[in-house]
């Protein structure tokens, strides 16, 4: 809402009963009887209308002689503001540090309280702290993987203490064994192919498990090359007739994607991506959802921007539906393989 829709005292006082959030530093109320101001989503106990008057700002309410309220403290910036910021300082530390920060001192360097700063975090990033650690991790090592020296040394510099957790965990970070990562995907056998579409180009590409990639766009050779980049040394292997067929089957659920598809998948990301990328396979077709609504489907109502990025990080289009995902107000935001492409995914699986 804007801040006509609370032009009134009537409007004004039917949001501080409703305790609106989104009118939360268009105006503050202050309570004659308790000499306090407050925000309109403030949580305490609703005053009688009798003894509510409305200011502009805190100077105002402060100059009538007003003081701020312990509770909502309109004082100061809102609390998901404040807390967004600790998270953010939590986040450079952890990136920081020379080794995984443990819970406790990053609890109190935030100022919370263990179970708290947990919840926080989590409801913030949409993973917990120690799952973030481990994704930082995890990209470092990747980067080092990708320099001169040791896997055992990108590992250890990346602050791992433990050659077995990560080599554990390997196979689903990089999509391969270590050393075939850092030897630019040598000995990785990926078959692809290039195929055309009613939407354009289409690159459909697998590892023994299963697709890894469905990519779109206009110009074939750029897909091509968006492949060879990550694993310049991998063994590309071009379509064979079983492969033509797989990729006949992911061109079909482009043309139809209520159709679902019924392939192994290989997908690779962090344990926040997966539930993401799962979700999204849960969602029917013909069905929308917005990011603050997915971010709710995954148990983090505040990790909207999170979802966000994990749905610009999903590489298999369609397949993993984050076309499905639209704004809070319904229209077409942006899209990995084009906004036009959206739209016409959408209309087709709408009937249209």
């Amino acid at each position: 809402m804007t801040s006509s829709a609370y032009a009134s005292d009537e409007q004004r006082w039917a949001a501080v009963q409703r305790r609106d959030g989104a009118a939360d530093g268009l105006f503050y109320y202050s309570v004659r009887s308790t000499g306090v101001y407050c925000r309109p989503s403030c949580a305490a106990r609703r005053a009688l209308r009798r003894n509510v008057a409305f200011h502009a700002s805190c100077a105002a309410a402060e100059l009538a002689g007003f003081r701020p309220c312990l509770r909502c403290r309109p004082d100061l910036a809102p609390l998901a503001q404040r807390q967004g910021a600790i998270v953010a300082r939590i986040c450079a530390l952890i990136e920081a540090a020379p080794e995984e920060p443990d819970l406790d001192s990053l609890a109190r360097e935030a100022g919370m309280s263990r179970f708290h700063f947990h919840r926080v975090f989590k409801a913030h990033t949409g993973i917990t702290p120690k799952a973030y650690a481990a994704a930082r991790r995890g990209a470092r090592v990747q980067a080092g993987l990708a320099r001169a020296g040791s896997v055992t040394d990108a590992l250890y510099a990346a602050g791992y203490q433990s050659s077995a957790r990560f080599y554990a965990g390997a196979p689903a970070l990089l999509g391969m064994t270590p050393g075939a990562f850092r030897a630019g995907g040598s000995g990785a056998r990926i078959r692809f192919a290039i195929g055309a579409c009613s939407l354009g180009a289409i690159l459909v590409a697998a590892t023994e498990k299963g697709i890894c990639a469905i990519l779109m766009g206009d110009d074939p050779d750029a897909l091509a090359r968006d492949l060879q980049d990550r694993f310049p040394r991998a063994e590309l292997v071009g379509a064979d007739a079983d492969f033509e067929a797989t990729v006949a089957r992911v061109v079909g659920l482009v043309e139809a994607p209520e159709i679902g598809l019924d392939l192994p998948l290989d997908v690779r990301g962090t344990a926040f991506q997966q539930r993401v990328w799962q979700a999204l396979r849960e969602i029917p077709a013909g069905r929308t959802v917005s990011y603050a609504e997915l971010a709710a489907l995954v148990g983090t109502p505040k990790g909207a921007r999170a979802v966000a990025g994990a749905c610009a990080a999903n590489a298999l289009a369609v397949a993993i539906p984050c076309h499905r995902v639209v704004r809070n107000d319904g229209s077409i935001s942006g899209y990995r393989w084009g906004v036009e492409r959206k739209q016409a995914l959408l209309e087709r699986e709408a009937g249209k």
